[in-house]
């Protein structure tokens, strides 16, 4: 049975929470635990009228229990309402940055990773602009500086970033790296190489080369975010505009990229 007949057959349970205001607002509540009838008259600004035959829908579907003088989400009710919640995180996360997911290639965002994009929801879009022209390349060298470990995939590469790199490696900061080939055809090159070449005694630096592209550039630290794409067509690399966050789940979604790609790929120390 594929999602569409499951919806078929569902619809009317599905339908039935997601118009009824006071039963969205009844389980996305007691998802961030117990309540009682006095907290969620509060909370929704409705009647105990109005919230006791929800409340006993949402008993007798086995989706929230009382004790005492509270109420709960059974295991079952659990599941409905994180679902519940992550669904509207997604969606508000997709609406808020639209115009920044629209205008980018997101195709080499693995798929889970891409369901968990909810996550990003406490982030801001920043740009170059007048002035302020290199913006996107200022906080990603301040996030270097300021990290205590990183992470990165690098979809190109800079002086800049390479100086900054070297630095944190010999203050003894762990690093780790992913470079796709036609940067790592550039890291062989001049001033790079030489750069390489006064790290490669440094146990706590790890450079790996992927044997593909990777569209995505990436730099998760234990501070922050930082996570910049191709443009629509997936051939040239956005420098101009990246989205920043230092929340802590936008953070562990860094994290899970970097672990993911790592993991689904061959990689090869680099020499």
């Amino acid at each position: 049975m594929n999602n569409f007949e499951i919806y078929k057959k569902m619809g009317d349970d599905v339908q039935t929470i997601y118009r009824s205001r006071l039963l969205t607002e009844i389980l996305l509540s007691l998802n961030e635990g117990s309540k009682k009838l006095s907290q969620l008259r509060e909370i929704t600004g409705s009647t105990s009228q109005a919230l006791i035959p929800k409340l006993r829908k949402l008993e007798a579907d086995h989706l929230i229990e009382t004790k005492g003088r509270e109420y709960f989400l059974t295991p079952a009710g659990k599941i409905v309402a994180s679902g519940i919640a992550d669904s509207f995180v997604t969606f508000w996360t997709i609406n808020k940055f639209k115009h920044f997911w629209l205008r980018h290639y997101l195709e080499e965002i693995p798929s889970p990773l891409l369901k968990e994009i909810g996550c990003l929801y406490e982030s801001e879009i920043l740009k170059n602009r007048g002035m302020e022209i290199l913006n996107i390349y200022n906080n990603q060298l301040k996030m270097i500086k300021e990290a205590d470990h990183i992470y990165g995939i690098s979809s190109a590469v800079t002086e800049g970033y390479a100086d900054s790199i070297s630095e944190r490696v010999k203050e003894g900061i762990p690093i780790e790296l992913i470079v796709p080939l036609h940067v790592a055809g550039e890291l062989k090159l001049s001033p790079y190489v030489e750069k390489l070449a006064a790290l490669k005694n440094h146990e706590n630096f790890k450079l790996m080369v992927m044997d593909e592209d990777i569209k995505v550039g990436l730099i998760v630290t234990d501070k922050h975010l930082s996570l910049s794409l191709y443009k629509k067509e997936g051939i040239e690399y956005d420098i101009s505009t990246g989205l920043f966050s230092s929340d802590s789940k936008a953070i562990e979604w860094g994290e899970r990229l970097f672990w993911y790609c790592k993991g689904k790929a061959d990689f090869t120390k680099f020499q």
